[in-house]
């Protein structure tokens, strides 16, 4: 069953995009891997254009995040104070990284550059999940605990401007979140990605922030760098298209809760090295089809169509490049709904579940 996509004009398998986003939020779910890191480059790589790919899975990831930090407040594993101080400094690096995203736009590299980006960052951390995966695996064999080190000193930790963060009992420079809220908001305006494959390493070994406020607090960051990212791009390019986010959303809250409930009982170090070896596939296939055949793959059947006149076409359209504010905030407020209701359904859920046992 196709369907059109009135902003990005052209025509997807509805089948192929709710199979392939429910693959990326299962994969994120088990993992904890950032879904934009996975969808991006798979539109990117099935034919639609970079612009669209890239804001249209940064509003896919506002609703992930929306659903995964609402869980986490209730289970109250969420610090908002040092969520804030990276909030500060991604706001910051999402301005700057929509100013390159506009001059790559005119100079019209955007596409080649931002696939090129692609390529190199799913080779660098398929070969280092590849690299710890085999680590982790070879010590359960044999037994070994792994220590690693929480209080490593790197200059980072050497800034001014100390403050404590109370409830993940640590006392740093008000400047280290900021800086990793900095870096996350370059990455996610430029490439449509939340950041948690920089931010949960980061919280770990720099800030040194409990494992169980990890998740949620980078979660948390997300939904205001996302939203930003979001609205930029729906204002300044007009790509953002409410079709392809609601086919993409669906998919992928249902793929991050599966894959969430199933981690659990998982013991994911022995599925790390199938996961790297994906990520390198898909960066390899990429830079391929870009740099080599430069075509759009058939999986999808995209077609260029600039005469389809359906209501939702024209009215989706006009919306868009009309009322670009109204638009943006609609797309905004779709999402985050949707991630709040479906948390909350889950939720509600859990207890009904509890409650029947007890």
């Amino acid at each position: 069953m196709d369907f059109y996509l009135p902003i990005a004009q052209v025509q997807i398998s509805i089948i192929t995009i709710l199979i392939l986003s429910f693959a990326v939020g299962f994969l994120s779910g088990i993992f904890g891997i950032g879904g934009g890191v996975l969808m991006t480059p798979i539109l990117i790589f099935l034919g639609i254009p970079a612009t669209y790919a890239v804001a249209n899975v940064a509003n896919t990831v506002l609703g992930i995040s929306v659903s995964g930090a609402t869980t986490h407040w209730y289970k109250k594993t969420l610090d908002y104070k040092m969520g804030f101080m990276i909030v500060i400094g991604g706001l910051a690096g999402a301005i700057l990284g929509m100013q390159i995203f506009k001059y790559l736009r005119e100079i019209g590299n955007i596409n080649t550059i931002i696939a090129l980006l692609y390529v190199y960052l799913l080779v660098i951390i398929g070969t280092l999940i590849f690299a710890e995966g085999i680590k982790e695996v070879t010590a359960l064999k044999k037994k070994i605990i792994l220590k690693k080190k929480l209080h490593t000193h790197y200059w980072i930790h050497g800034l001014p401007f100390r403050i404590r963060f109370s409830k993940s009992k640590v006392y740093e420079s008000a400047l280290t979140p900021i800086i990793l809220g900095f870096i996350v908001g370059l990455f996610a305006s430029i490439m449509g990605i939340g950041g948690a494959f920089l931010m949960v390493p980061a919280m770990i070994y720099l800030i040194g922030m409990p494992t169980k406020l990890i998740p949620g607090t980078s979660l948390f960051v997300t939904i205001f760098i996302t939203g930003f990212v979001v609205i930029a791009h729906a204002v300044q390019f007009k790509s953002i298209d409410l079709v392809l986010v609601s086919f993409l959303l669906f998919g992928s809250i249902i793929g991050l809760h599966i894959g969430l409930k199933i981690s659990e009982k998982l013991n994911a170090s022995e599925y790390k090295a199938l996961l790297a070896i994906l990520l390198i596939a898909i960066g390899i296939f990429m830079g391929v089809k870009t740099f080599i055949f430069n075509k759009s793959a058939d999986l999808l059947r995209i077609i260029p169509t600039h005469d389809f006149n359906s209501e939702l076409t024209l009215l989706v359209i006009n919306l868009a490049k009309n009322s670009p504010i109204i638009y943006a905030s609609l797309s905004v407020v779709f999402v985050v709904f949707a991630g709040f209701i479906f948390s909350y359904i889950r939720e509600l859920i859990h207890h009904f579940r509890y409650s029947k046992k007890n």
